[in-house]
This record gives structure tokens, C-alpha cells and sequence, in this order.
């Protein structure tokens, strides 16, 4: 038994292990897992193989993540907005046909993520080797003969976000910075927001004097 003021054993062992036992089986085992994870990366290389030297993957936008706990985090998104699209100079179309991934229900809230989002299609314009549709019939937008040649297929992500650096900056302790206090410039504006009120009152009084 149960010594002291402890709680009393109640435990149910009674999952269905077998299909021997009565009833459907309770249990599922994933004893495959080493296996998926071959047949899986076995199933990216063939791909990679077929659609080289184009990158398995697509171009992705930056974004910030959602609610005000994770905003200040910035992580790569599902598409290019319409808008952003159509800044960098592309139309959806042409968009999904070179590598760039686009998402119609995705808009822009802030004018800082929609010039991000442009510079980051314009740099991969930049990088962008366009084949011919047909072999040896060059097109305006296509790459030369020399850029096709010497390209390559880039594996994993397209253009990943860069981590910012760890780095702690060491900075001189000037005469200006020991002669100004933090907290007095915190004193003397909370005091002005506290008689701020009081003061357009004032103001107000004289003006109908």
C-alpha cells in the first residue's frame, strides 16, 4: 500500500498491443523511421537530378512573425505579395517560372517590408540565369551562352537569412556621456507629462480672457 499522504496507485495497463487481444489494435508503433527518412532523402536527389540546374527549392520572402511576442523575429515567409512582385519590375506569371515563390493572399503592411522584399527579388534578378526555351535560340531575358554554361545547382535554401553577429560593440565613455543622466531626463519628462494637461488648461483660459 501507499505509505504516508501520498496519492493511491491507480494505473491502467490495459492498451491493446497485440490484434490477438480483443478489440482493434490501440497502439502504433513507427519502427519505420530510419527508413522514410532514406526513401525521402533519396526522393530529394532524384528530384534535384531532374530539374537540374534549377534549386530544388523556391525563393522566399522575409517576414516578420506573427503576434506581438515573436514581431521582433524575422523569418523567411510562403510568397511574394502581388505588390512586391510587381515593383522588382515581374509579373506573377514570369514570377513562378523562375524560382520565385508567390502568394496572392499575402498583402504588405508597412513600406519597410515591401522595399526589403524588393531589393531581395532585385539581387536574385541579379544572380538569375535565365535558359532558352530552345537550344540555341536566345531570347531578350535570356542568359548568354557563357552564363549557362558555367552555371551550377545551388542545394538548400535560396538566398537563407543571414544571422546577425554576436559580437558586443565596446564603445569610449565620452565627458558627454558621464554628464548626461538617465535618470533625470526620465524625472523631467514624466513631471512634463503630468502638468502638460494643466498647462493647455492655462493656455486656454487666457485665450478666452
Amino acid at each position: 500500500m501507499v505509505k504516508h499522504n501520498n496519492v493511491i496507485p491507480n494505473i491502467h495497463c490495459k492498451k491493446k498491443w497485440h490484434d490477438s487481444t480483443r478489440g482493434p489494435l490501440k497502439v502504433k508503433l513507427s519502427l519505420n523511421k530510419a527508413s522514410k527518412k532514406k526513401s525521402r532523402r533519396l526522393t530529394r536527389a532524384a528530384k534535384a537530378a531532374a530539374i537540374a540546374p534549377r534549386p530544388l527549392q523556391l525563393l522566399r520572402p522575409i517576414v516578420r512573425a506573427q503576434t506581438q511576442k515573436y514581431s521582433s523575429k524575422v523569418r523567411l515567409g510562403r510568397g511574394f505579395t502581388l505588390a512586391e512582385v510587381k515593383a522588382a519590375g515581374l509579373t506573377a506569371a514570369y514570377a513562378r517560372t523562375v524560382g520565385i515563390a508567390v502568394d496572392h493572399r499575402r498583402s504588405n503592411r508597412s513600406a519597410e517590408s515591401l522595399d526589403a522584399n524588393v531589393a531581395r527579388l532585385n539581387e536574385y534578378k541579379s544572380k538569375l540565369v535565365v535558359f532558352p526555351k530552345r537550344r540555341g535560340t536566345v531570347k531578350a531575358g535570356d542568359s548568354s551562352k557563357e552564363e549557362t554554361k558555367a552555371a551550377t545547382q545551388l542545394l538548400g535554401a535560396v538566398m537563407p537569412l543571414s544571422k546577425p553577429a554576436d559580437e558586443i560593440v565596446m564603445e569610449d565613455v565620452t565627458a558627454e556621456l558621464k554628464a548626461n543622466s538617465a535618470f533625470t531626463q526620465m524625472r523631467v519628462a514624466r513631471q512634463e507629462t503630468k502638468i502638460d494637461g494643466y498647462r493647455i488648461s492655462v493656455i486656454n483660459r487666457k485665450k478666452k480672457d
